[in-house]
């Protein structure tokens, strides 16, 4: 037997595609909203929710038989912000500018609906390796959905990515701008990402419909 099992390897594939948190839970809409301005700043928050999920995850599965029930969401709070503190100092420390761009909103990861709801949902019911694995595929179902939106809003409303040109020099007018493209400065304001999500969200259920269909 493999080290993952059929059922553990649905844990990481459900949340990628058929189960997304995003774009069949709806949840986590907010910092998709916030922070996908830049591809860079949409990497490091799904890289640190990630984190926060699948070490969170592993915590609560641990002390799961320990946690008195009437106290068991301030534990999850004591747990997931004492992971946020440790990536809030980890950024401040290795990538000061980038933390003062997501400045608040790695703060709210705390209050991040898909973190409370697999500890409360599955981590609390399930062991550490389980718990570890759905932390994971939850966290990255959510993060590639913030790195496709955060991709195609730099790409369109400044023509970069990571912060380099990509489609050309909009001042020396090379690349697309020599033919007359211009950046669509809407992609970079809040409701733009909202329906970049929107689309995404009405592309992956007509897929899940048609399969279903099917």
């Amino acid at each position: 037997m493999g080290l993952l099992s059929k059922k553990d390897t649905k844990l990481i594939s459900d949340p990628l595609a058929d189960n997304n948190p995003i774009t069949i839970q709806v949840l986590g809409i907010c910092s998709a909203l916030a922070i996908t301005a830049e591809l860079e700043a949409s990497i490091v928050m799904s890289v640190s929710v990630l984190f926060v999920l699948g070490v969170g995850n592993v915590v609560i599965s641990l002390m799961r038989n320990i946690i008195p029930s009437k106290i068991r969401i301030i534990v999850q709070l004591v747990v997931v912000a004492t992971l946020v503190i440790i990536v809030d100092l980890v950024l401040k420390a290795f990538a000061y500018e980038l933390s003062k761009t997501l400045s608040v909103f790695v703060g709210l990861i705390i209050t991040n609906c898909i973190i409370m709801g697999r500890f409360e949902a599955f981590a609390l019911g399930n062991g550490p390796w389980r718990s570890f694995l759905d932390g994971i595929g939850n966290a990255a179902g959510y993060g590639v959905i913030l790195i496709i939106v955060g991709f195609f809003r730099e790409l369109l409303g400044s023509g970069t990515l990571l912060g380099m040109k990509v489609l050309g020099d909009p001042i020396e007018k090379s690349g697309l701008y020599a033919i007359g493209y211009e950046n669509n400065g809407f992609m970079l304001l809040s409701p733009m990402a909202l329906i970049v999500v929107g689309i995404i969200i009405w592309v992956q259920r007509n897929k899940n419909k048609a399969l279903i269909e099917d």
